[in-house]
């Protein structure tokens, strides 16, 4: 049986809600998986990924890095079009709204996600895209 920490995309998605994020909750080098649920803003039709994230007050926050590509995840593109998600830390699912960081708080929340993957830092330097960070507010 494959490691969740080596899991990626749906495999990943597919282990922690089998599980309630039993397997596949912490990930890589101490991360912390969310699974995020959006809706296809052309198919209409739910969406999940799994997400590195932080608690930050009473909201959770993750990065729209795509690896640092010039394009946004897709996941990003659609909570634009509808910022009413569904969020999943371990087995608790629950409404929230996302929006994306302004620029006065995300240095701050930039420096909380780069503390835990610093890859964010090189991802940024790859892309003129500038990364959001995305604040996951519970509806």
């Amino acid at each position: 049986m494959t490691s969740a920490t080596d899991l990626h995309g749906a495999p990943h998605v597919a282990r922690y809600l089998e599980t309630d994020g039993e397997d596949g909750f912490y990930w890589r080098n101490g991360t912390t998986i969310l699974i995020l649920f959006t809706t296809g803003r052309k198919s209409g039709e739910e969406r999940s990924h799994a997400l590195i994230f932080r608690e930050h007050g009473n909201a959770y926050l993750v990065v729209a890095s795509k690896g640092g590509t010039d394009a946004p995840p897709a996941w990003f593109v659609n909570l634009q079009a509808d910022p009413s998600v569904e969020v999943q830390i371990k087995g608790e699912r629950f409404r929230a709204t996302a929006r994306v960081a302004t620029s006065a708080e995300k240095p701050e929340m930039w420096a909380k996600m780069t503390e835990v993957w610093p890859d964010y830092d090189e991802y940024q330097k790859k892309t003129d895209r500038e990364i959001p960070v995305v604040v996951l507010e519970r509806a």
